[in-house]
């Protein structure tokens, strides 16, 4: 089979590789359909941010059954999303279905090959069906809507709410959807992309041009002074780690999305701050896959499509033998870009033509 392997730093190869082995417990072999680009591959690619070469990379990512899955209970032909975390059974926190609070678990696309190759053996708890409505490429955008549902409910929502999301990347564009499905009454999203910002305006948001001026200045005067119930940082800045917490209101709550990229100093202003408006600050990482059938990814593929929109926040479709340019042209901020996939199956490259248009072969969703 044929795979993007990642040699060295910038040096993607496609490949013929032997067929996966089998890997945790009640392994399946599938075909790979769509692979999702997060940030973290384009730092394994770019800086070799990992643990190491060679490596396929891709954690977001959809496929469909070769076999029945070993219980019996997917059968072949079956589309799914994949859970990337692999958890140690051993491990305290599987025993509670904390899979991604263990210290030993296995990962697909960075602690071993992940999605850009043509088949993966999955263990069978880490599939989830797709609705028959559903295509390949939303598919793989489960992962990531998975991770901004699993931040989002951290925080309480009360009556009236009013929320904040810094960052419009697709992460953050899960985050303020998943925030309005859950009831929040008015959601503000601010970004400097002028592009991002004209699509959160299409999805229904008030925006915030954060190139104007500081976001939780602006952010105070557009709740009249009070702040935001919620605020979730989801640019990965220090800068706006310290504007999230500065814009939360009394009681209010911030949900540290964004993996930070450089240091944030806390002046003893914002401790003060944090102190007398007894501000609850969350950390949040990845997404619950427990309990079966009532989990995060269930709710995520419950939504998909329907009231949570997915390739409206996807700005090129590639082929997966195209990944050498693609995560060059990435790194390089070569263009405008948003949500990148892969497209590896026939199958997702002929939904990408169908669905989306053939601009997005090589192409922009701007």
């Amino acid at each position: 089979m044929k795979a993007a392997v990642l040699h060295a730093v910038r040096d993607i190869r496609i490949e013929d590789v032997p067929m996966p082995e089998a890997v945790g417990v009640a392994s399946t072999l599938v075909r790979v359909d769509a692979v999702g680009v997060c940030g973290s591959d384009v730092l394994r690619f770019g800086v070799g941010k990992g643990y190491g070469f060679p490596l396929v990379l891709g954690h977001e990512l959809s496929a469909t059954l070769v076999e029945d899955s070993p219980s019996g209970r997917l059968k072949a032909g079956t589309r799914v999303a994949v859970f990337p975390c692999i958890p140690d059974p051993a491990d305290p926190m599987s025993e509670i279905g904390e899979y991604t609070l263990g210290t030993s678990y296995d990962y697909f696309g960075s602690r071993r090959d992940g999605g850009l190759e043509e088949y993966l053996q999955v263990p069978e708890r880490n599939l989830f069906p797709l609705r028959d409505d559903q295509s390949a490429l939303e598919g793989a955008m489960v992962e990531p809507a998975g991770v901004a549902l699993h931040a989002v409910r951290k925080a309480p929502i009360g009556a009236n709410a009013v929320a904040l999301v810094i960052g419009a990347g697709p992460i953050g564009m899960f985050a303020a959807q998943w925030l309005r499905v859950l009831g929040v009454t008015r959601v503000l999203v601010a970004d400097v992309d002028v592009h991002k910002r004209a699509l959160a305006e299409r999805l229904g948001f008030e925006t915030i041009d954060a190139t104007a001026g500081p976001t939780d200045e602006q952010a105070a005067e557009l709740t009249g002074g009070r702040g935001v119930d919620i605020a979730v940082e989801a640019s990965g800045l220090a800068l706006t780690f310290l504007q999230a917490i500065s814009a939360a209101a009394h009681s209010g709550h911030v949900v540290l999305l964004g993996d930070l990229r450089d240091d944030a100093l806390l002046p003893k202003e914002t401790v003060s701050r944090i102190l007398r408006r007894e501000l609850v600050l969350h950390g949040t990482w990845n997404a619950k896959i427990t309990p079966r059938d009532a989990s995060e990814w269930d709710m995520v593929i419950a939504h998909l499509g329907r009231d949570v929109v997915a390739t409206d926040l996807v700005s090129h479709v590639i082929d997966f033998e195209d990944a050498q340019q693609t995560f060059t042209d990435l790194v390089e901020r070569a263009h405008w870009s948003n949500k990148t996939l892969f497209a590896v199956s026939a199958t997702a490259r002929e939904e990408r033509d169908a669905l989306l248009g053939a601009s997005f072969s090589a192409g922009v969703n701007a």
